[in-house]
């Protein structure tokens, strides 16, 4: 067996041995699914903002800074006022109550909305940041407290313990000697130039191939990921799914508006936590907007809809052209490295010939197939548009004039991948659309927009 094929095979196998624990860690450390309780109208002590964290499988989302606004005004150190019809029209009139007794976060909240009140009244549409920076900024102080609090009170926990991390960066260690071992035994076996010994250079490239692998392991194991489920939590959440069933029983409960908190006063709050009022998360915006969970009205019935948007996907959005050529050029360089084997006269040459001849022959081969089929086969359909955006995702990070991100509700399910759009197509957020797709590329071929 070639050694130096064997030595590369030790550092893949050490590598493929670390993720798969790091995936499995994230897989048994998933939060649990919670039942609801039975319909409830009782209210807990908990905070809107913690509310909306378990709610939501302990994932914070735009609810928890919206519903602690409307809590706000529920106690009192806000009002809101909706002079006309629209919600939109609806403003925000700080009180001169004292702020004793807030939490973090929503001391956060409230600072906001007086640093933006021109005597004392501020329209909810002056709510959002204009600056992205400032937004990213902002949000992660108020999803830090609101993690803190929902730690604070037992109902929340790290996702990765430190004893769990402790172990990951024990196998990295590991896993770097093994990298580093395969890299030191197969340098030492070149001869130096010049001629001679050659243990000093594998040295020193083995010392960089072991701080390497475990700075990117370390990175990976100590990096934040998330919260999960504790016992008191999952016992809270289920109360507060009761109180999320009592609320939907209300059926006009959806759409009050964030100036009905005067009459269904911290109810109306909790509701937005809990993710049962979608015009008060459709009118108040404290950041820039969640584009991963956004509001669909398909089908009749609002609900949120989860959506994913591809950034590695080599052939996302990509036109038939293109993808065909790709697949030729990657089919081509592999046949001819097949064809090289025995024609180069350099040690190993043929077995890496072969190695890596192979690998891109056949992935040429299917990338045409792929593409025959997606060319054969599309898709047409119905759906709302939810999201778009302009497409960033070359790899110089240069906006690519010719696709951007359409993420659409076609009623078959709670989550979706976006859609690449080329330019010159229309829709536009809230529009129904009928598109023509192709779905192995995901690429839009044909939008018209019905209303």
């Amino acid at each position: 067996m070639n050694v130096h094929l064997l030595d590369a095979g030790f550092a893949a196998a050490a590598t493929a041995a670390w993720y798969g624990a790091f995936a499995l860690a994230r897989l048994i450390t998933r939060p649990r699914g919670v039942h609801a309780a039975p319909s409830t109208p009782d209210l807990g002590a908990e905070p809107p903002a913690v509310v909306s964290l378990l709610a939501a499988g302990w994932e914070i989302t735009e609810d928890a800074g919206e519903a602690t606004l409307v809590d706000l005004a529920a106690r009192g150190h806000l009002e809101l006022r909706q002079p006309g019809d629209d919600p939109l029209q609806t403003t925000i009139h700080v009180r001169e109550e004292p702020d004793t007794g807030l939490l973090p976060f929503e001391q956060q909240i409230l600072d906001r909305v007086r640093q933006l009140a021109h005597g004392g009244v501020l329209p909810v549409s002056a709510l959002t940041f204009r600056d992205q920076g400032q937004a990213q900024s902002w949000d992660k102080r108020l999803r830090g407290a609101i993690v803190a609090e929902a730690r604070r009170l037992g109902l929340s926990q790290r996702r990765f313990p430190p004893a769990l991390v402790a172990g990951l960066m024990v196998l990295a260690a590991g896993a770097s000697v093994v990298i580093a071992w395969a890299v030191f035994h197969w340098l030492s076996l070149q001869p130096a130039e010049g001629g001679g010994d050659n243990t000093g250079g594998a040295v020193g490239a083995a010392i960089a191939a072991f701080l390497i692998s475990l700075g990117v392991f370390s990175s990976a194991a100590a990096a934040d990921q998330g919260e999960r489920d504790t016992p008191a939590g999952r016992e809270v959440a289920a109360r507060w799914l009761g109180v999320r069933g009592w609320l939907r029983g209300h059926e006009a409960f959806a759409d009050l508006p964030p100036s009905a908190v005067a009459v269904w006063d911290r109810y109306l709050s909790y509701g937005a936590a809990l993710g049962v009022n979608r015009v008060v998360t459709g009118v108040l915006h404290l950041g820039l907007g969640d584009r991963k969970r956004v509001w669909s009205s398909f089908g009749g019935e609002w609900h949120r809809v989860r959506v994913r948007y591809p950034r590695l996907w080599p052939r996302y959005g990509k036109p038939t052209a293109r993808l065909v050529r790709q697949g030729v050029v990657t089919l081509g360089i592999g046949v001819l490295l097949i064809w090289a084997r025995g024609r180069v006269d350099v040690p190993y040459a043929d077995d890496v010939l072969v190695a890596v001849g192979i690998p891109l022959a056949l992935l040429g081969a299917y990338k045409l197939i792929r593409t025959m089929l997606d060319l054969a086969i599309t898709r047409t359909f119905d759906a709302q548009v939810l999201w778009v955006e302009r497409w960033t995702g070359t790899v110089l990070g240069k906006d690519d004039p010719d696709r951007s991100y359409l993420a659409v509700d076609d009623g078959s399910g709670d989550r979706t991948v976006a859609w690449a759009r080329p330019s010159g197509l229309g829709g536009r957020p809230g529009d129904t659309v009928r598109v023509t797709v192709r779905p192995w590329s995901r690429r839009v071929v044909a939008l018209t927009v019905l209303t």
